[in-house]
């Protein structure tokens, strides 16, 4: 393994120095290597998908991804190496999934990894009673799990997901720096998941 680190650049020995403090638990081990790759990876990601808001969640699911898979990183190869691929493998997916979205046909529907043929029944523009209490009924659980939070993820998830505001606009509202709001909504996002797991049956 030294001797793979050390074929390394000095850049990337760095980065692999990191990787273990935080495979180690020290927090502050993630949030350089985020700091490190963030832009890079936004601005690539950026001219994959034209939107700003798609470009800053797909930089934060990316860096998600990449901290849960971390203990399968390897030196062979340099960690920003391995970083990219996982941003730009994700963002591809994410393309298709929009493309899938706006080209499928609804008449002849699609065959599922069954072979069997699947057709959709294209929904009225208003609910009726039924869905709509089963609507109110998930969005009241979800509230519930969110107002667990600490007040100031809890602020950031309700500007974000509930009231739907840029990143920019949460970061004048709040007077907070860009990358700060990322970095707290990153982890935000991280302490719901965890919530969710033991709330999934109400939701």
């Amino acid at each position: 393994m030294e001797e793979l680190v050390s074929k390394l650049s000095p850049k990337a020995q760095k980065d692999y120095k990191l990787v273990v403090l935080a495979l180690e638990g020290q927090q502050s081990a993630y949030a350089e290597l985020m700091e490190r790759y963030r832009e890079s990876i936004y601005y690539m990601l950026l001219k994959m998908v034209n939107n700003t808001d798609d470009a800053d969640d797909l930089t934060i699911e990316a860096f998600g991804k990449a901290f849960k898979r971390l203990s399968q990183y390897h030196p062979s190869y340099a960690f920003s190496t391995w970083m990219f691929k996982i941003a730009s493998n994700n963002c591809i997916d994410f393309i298709r999934r929009e493309r899938k979205k706006r080209t499928m046909s609804i008449d002849t529907g699609i065959t599922n990894d069954d072979g069997d043929s699947v057709t959709f029944d294209i929904e009225s523009d208003g609910r009726d009673p039924e869905e709509e209490l089963i609507r109110d009924q998930k969005m009241e659980a979800m509230r519930e799990v969110v107002m667990k939070l600490k007040p100031r993820y809890r602020e950031l998830v309700i500007l974000r997901y509930f009231k739907e505001y840029s990143y920019d606009e949460i970061a004048q509202e709040l007077d907070l720096p860009l990358g700060t709001v990322k970095a707290q909504l990153f982890r935000a996002r991280e302490f719901l998941a965890n919530m969710m797991k033991n709330t999934k049956e109400s939701i």
